[in-house]
């Protein structure tokens, strides 16, 4: 029965040349776990990667698309602007009526087909100014409308979708100067009178 138990009894204790290999064999396991996390890591890094080019691609396609008549609609707006002034200067002659109205039609059309490919004037009077949207040509004093209110647009200003294609030219109010007091504000002479002492 004793010979039995010593049958069954575990395998010995690994020697010391057994130990130095599997240790050996742990360190490389190691070193392949850490190997192929790095991989991982930079696998998942480049495919983020190209999920962003991805998109950035497709975003930038979908604006050359949709802005891709940009030059061509710089180029008609002074063409638009040029019917504008021509109907505001023939409002005013009753003789040449039938004409007007042919060349109402005419602007009437050609804006309707730039309003199709996306081109869009923009109101500015009564509006505040904005760096975005004005440029400003003067600056008018007013004490009947808040300071920094555009009062007058010399130049229309237009949108190609939602990018501003030309900023509109205005006139722009601001605070009117109260009366210099003569008590506080030195003439010219006051102060050569000054310079002098």
């Amino acid at each position: 029965m004793a010979n039995d138990i010593q049958d069954n009894a575990p395998d010995e204790q690994p020697t010391g040349a057994d130990l130095t290999e599997l240790e050996v064999l742990r360190q490389k396991v190691d070193e392949l776990q850490k190997s192929a996390d790095t991989l991982k890591d930079q696998l998942l890094r480049k495919a983020a990667e190209f999920e962003n080019y991805k998109r950035r691609s497709e975003t930038d396609y979908v604006n050359l698309i949709r802005n891709a008549n940009e030059g061509l609609m710089k180029v008609l707006i002074p063409i638009l602007n040029d019917f504008v002034r021509s109907l505001k200067s023939a409002s005013d002659q009753k003789e040449n009526e039938p004409f007007y109205k042919g060349i109402e039609l005419v602007y009437n059309k050609f804006q309707k087909v730039l309003e199709s490919y996306g081109l869009q004037p923009f109101e500015s009077v009564g509006k505040p100014f904005d760096v975005e949207y004005h440029d400003a040509l003067l600056q008018v004093p007013r004490n009947d409308i808040p300071s920094n209110t555009i009062i007058e647009e010399v130049e229309r200003g237009y949108k190609l979708n939602d990018k501003i294609l030309r900023h509109a030219k205005v006139i722009v109010s601001t605070h009117a100067d109260p009366q210099p007091n003569a008590d506080t504000v030195p003439n010219n002479g006051d102060a050569k009178e000054i310079e002098k002492n």
